[in-house]
């Protein structure tokens, strides 16, 4: 919680969105930055209720003197409506609000107020390897790293809630899905791509519907912040270049349990993959908590040569490699991609159990890699 309660610091001097799948924590942090405020949550049924039949309700009791600040509201989303209200309360009494929600889309989609630029937007993602002590990484690809699935002895059961009563029911409910069976059928075949690049067309076939509906469904995960898609590197290019983009669920534990992959074990066919999204993740993260915002992207050519992630314009190139033994063959991707593109740090992340360098291949132990990521020697 200390790393998170850095991280979001800034909560406490301006409005703000803080937008995050369920169960990220969204709710434990904000009690524990703010333990003294006022709190609504429309999760709520009776506070819910009482809201959407009288919006202005808030106003009233806000505008009593005394109120303790930031006012948070959580669920936001469930009724855009107050948004009105809130922005009448910042203008004209000066409050401060915390507005926070599993996910943007029907505000986005229903062109409810977003505050004229008045709020800032911050996401919170699952937990992260410099938030957890004594970090376990195979607890994390196993369990994925939301925090009661990375602690729990049983997660299994857990994970299948998640996407039972979230994924499917929820996302589905929001996003006014018809065809339920098509959408669930998705999720698991999305999850095949998970970390590949997508071929609308492929998916389509598989799910049984068109190309455009499998593209609407993957924006519905993307607006719910259940999945994203990872751009392919085009800077003038020399090479012919794959243009299609990788995708990725927001956590490796749910993208495992759609993939009803067994136990990952060090060493492992399935290692490898699960290891690269969580690097993912960790990158993603580091990227928006860090409020540096390098563009991360992928690089592969024609001729399959690939390098796993190009972070910032070109400067720093990451190949991941689930080995204990890095060898020149794995090295081939950064090297063809040095000879075309200026980069200031090639890295390969492993199991290798020291640090070492190949030509100008810097070779880190993934614990150290990711000490050096949060600790800022990486990328600035």
């Amino acid at each position: 919680m200390y790393v998170r309660k850095q991280i979001f610091s800034g909560l406490e001097m301006e409005s703000a969105f803080l937008w995050g799948v369920r169960q990220a924590g969204k709710s434990t942090l904000l009690r524990e930055i703010f333990p003294d405020s006022m709190y609504f949550d429309l999760l709520k049924s009776d506070e819910y209720n009482r809201f959407v039949a009288n919006p202005s309700l808030l106003r009233e009791i806000l505008t009593v003197p005394g109120i303790r600040q930031p006012v948070i509201i959580d669920e936001i989303q469930l009724i855009p409506v107050l948004l009105n209200e809130i922005q009448w309360l910042m203008t004209n009494l000066n409050l401060r609000f915390i507005l926070c929600g599993s996910s943007p889309r029907k505000i986005l989609r229903s062109g409810a107020n977003l505050l004229g630029g008045r709020a800032l937007r911050y996401e919170l993602f699952p937990l992260v390897s410099a938030e957890i002590p004594g970090f376990d990484l195979l607890r994390a690809l196993n369990n994925g790293l939301l925090p009661r699935h990375y602690d729990s002895a049983n997660p299994r059961k857990l994970l299948s809630a998640y996407i039972g009563n979230y994924l499917r029911d929820e996302i589905q409910s929001e996003a006014r899905i018809r065809n339920i069976h098509s959408f669930s059928r998705f999720l698991e075949v999305a999850a095949f791509s998970n970390g590949e690049m997508v071929n609308f067309s492929n998916i389509a076939g598989e799910c049984g519907i068109s190309p455009p509906t499998v593209r609407e469904y993957f924006q519905i995960l993307e607006d719910t912040l259940t999945g994203r898609f990872l751009p392919s590197f085009q800077k003038k290019p020399k090479r012919r270049v794959i243009l299609a983009p990788k995708f990725y669920y927001f956590d490796p534990g749910i993208s495992g349990f759609l993939l009803k992959r067994a136990k990952i074990e060090v060493g492992s066919e399935l290692f490898g993959k699960a290891f690269e999204h969580f690097i993912y993740h960790e990158l993603y993260s580091h990227a928006h908590y860090l409020d540096i915002n390098y563009p991360i992207s992928y690089w592969r050519t024609a001729s399959q040569i690939e390098v796993d992630f190009i972070l910032g314009e070109n400067e720093v190139a990451v190949e991941v490699k689930g080995t204990s033994m890095v060898t020149p063959r794995n090295l081939k991707g950064l090297r063809s991609f040095s000879e075309e593109y200026k980069t200031k740090k090639s890295i390969v992340i492993s199991n290798d159990p020291l640090p070492r360098k190949v030509d100008n291949i810097l070779i880190l132990p993934w614990k150290i890699f990711l000490q050096k990521l949060w600790s800022g020697e990486i990328i600035k």
